[in-house]
């Protein structure tokens, strides 16, 4: 039996993810004050949650912006480092089903790279992602938690906030339709209720992120896009991009778990 865990950490949160004989188990996530903390605790909790002993892990492969101040072996198991965009690739092509793909990591921020098997190159990166929704709704409507931001913007009208290019000319423009967002928060005026304030934010990010992966996917000749991380679980991101599979003929694909996706690939590329 080997019991390989993969650990993505990050400032202050960690996620791991089990994989027992080659075949994914057990994924829980956690947080914490630092990344240190953050580790040890999703180790542990993966501990409680599965019933297994320390001595049962046969290795720990960390990954992540918080790996870095994680030093030696943890809990006096095997540990390796492994790269953050590698794992991005392996693990969202992984889940996803697909051999390859243009594989999409929204965190804070936003990492985009090109996954053919076990091959994964870096194309590039943005700072639009969960910092720049959180930082604008605080800011905006004064939340500053996913799960909210995420009701209000379920029940919020885009057509309040976002400029579409059925606003600007009543001309048929090819390949766009009338509701194309041709201005994001473009017909802001005076007071706007925090549905549709959250709405826009939700829109502003999404439809950043999914223009630089249809970018990235045409330049890399490839038709799929895997978009992963903890932003997945917004329902208005998730119909966004939806959208925008239609409207450019790309399919996004969005894999049951994508939050662990670095997690994931850091742990395949201990099974080798």
């Amino acid at each position: 039996m080997s019991l390989v865990l993969g650990l993505d950490v990050g400032g202050s949160t960690t996620k791991v993810v089990a994989f027992e004989d080659g075949k994914m188990q057990e994924s829980v996530i956690v947080k914490a004050s630092d990344p240190l903390a953050s580790a040890y605790a999703g180790l542990g909790r993966y501990l409680e949650t599965s019933g297994k002993k320390l001595s049962q892990i046969d290795k720990i492969v960390a990954t992540g912006v918080g790996a870095s101040y994680l030093g030696g072996d943890l809990l006096e198991r095997k540990t390796i480092f492994v790269n953050e965009f590698e794992s991005v690739g392996i693990g969202g092509i992984f889940l996803a089903g697909v051999p390859e793909a243009v594989v999409v990591s929204m965190g804070t921020g936003t990492s985009l790279v090109e996954a053919r098997g076990s091959n994964v190159r870096h194309i590039i990166g943005s700072g639009v992602g969960g910092g720049t929704l959180l930082g604008l709704a605080d800011r905006l409507i004064n939340v500053s938690d996913f799960e909210t931001i995420d009701q209000l913007s379920q029940n919020g009208q885009l057509e309040k906030i976002d400029l579409t290019v059925g606003d600007l000319t009543q001309k048929e423009i090819p390949g766009l339709t009338p509701s194309t967002t041709a201005s994001n928060f473009g017909k802001l005026i005076g007071l706007s209720e925090p549905e549709d304030l959250a709405a826009g934010i939700v829109n502003l990010v999404f439809q950043s992120v999914g223009t630089a992966a249809v970018l990235a996917a045409r330049l890399c000749q490839l038709d799929t896009i895997v978009v992963t991380g903890n932003l997945m679980r917004m329902s208005l991101g998730r119909q966004i991009l939806d959208g925008f599979s239609q409207l450019y003929g790309i399919n996004f694909l969005i894999p049951e778990r994508a939050e662990y996706a670095t997690a994931t690939g850091a742990a395949l590329q201990g099974c080798k």
